[in-house]
């Protein structure tokens, strides 16, 4: 017998929804979830709501706010730990105070814990923007000194970038080639 070619459906294959969420199952879900990525409280909620939204809720009322706080309790989530850890590579990346608070208050870390590294990270300012002014070759690093309308480009980086008009501003009137230590800009 022989057999026939047939040509594939292009339709999309129907999938079987997902089953409702139970408490045990959210637990798992949480659990891979901070396995596998670095989170806050409020990040870890906000994703088993919207796991909840999609997939439904079977058994008790789901608490996603009282699973994070007792993951938090048993040290797999460390708000304080994630902040220092986001600020420090956004110094590291020429970014600002203001991009750095940006930053942690959409990742929803505290206001306590962001205000807690408040002090560090500006002190940190003036060494990330001369990161950010070195990536940009901009000011001191640049090959020839700017002129005005790519001064007031160079300062509206800087700015997105979160750093303050003073400090930018002293930064892109060095002249190239100039060294400056961090402490001086201050």
């Amino acid at each position: 017998m022989a057999q026939t070619w047939r040509m594939p459906s292009t339709a999309p294959k129907q999938r079987r929804p997902a089953p409702p969420l139970t408490g045990e199952k959210m637990e798992r879900l949480a659990l891979r979830y901070v396995e596998r990525f670095a989170t806050t409280r409020g990040r870890l909620a906000d994703y088993l709501r919207r796991k909840i939204r999609e997939r439904g809720w079977e058994g008790a009322p789901a608490d996603p706010d009282a699973l994070a706080e007792r993951l938090a309790g048993l040290g797999y989530i460390d708000d304080r730990a994630f902040a220092e850890a986001r600020a420090t590579a956004m110094a590291r990346r020429g970014l600002g105070a203001r991009r750095v608070q940006d930053a942690l208050r959409h990742a929803r870390v505290g206001a306590e814990d962001t205000e807690a590294l408040a002090p560090e990270i500006e002190e940190r300012g003036p060494e990330a923007a001369l990161a950010f002014a070195r990536r940009k070759r901009f000011g001191p690093f640049a090959a020839e000194r700017a002129d005005r309308e790519r001064m007031g480009k160079q300062l509206a980086a800087m700015a997105r970038a979160g750093h303050g008009y003073e400090l930018s501003r002293r930064i892109l009137e060095l002249p190239p080639g100039a060294e400056i230590e961090p402490e001086e800009l201050l």
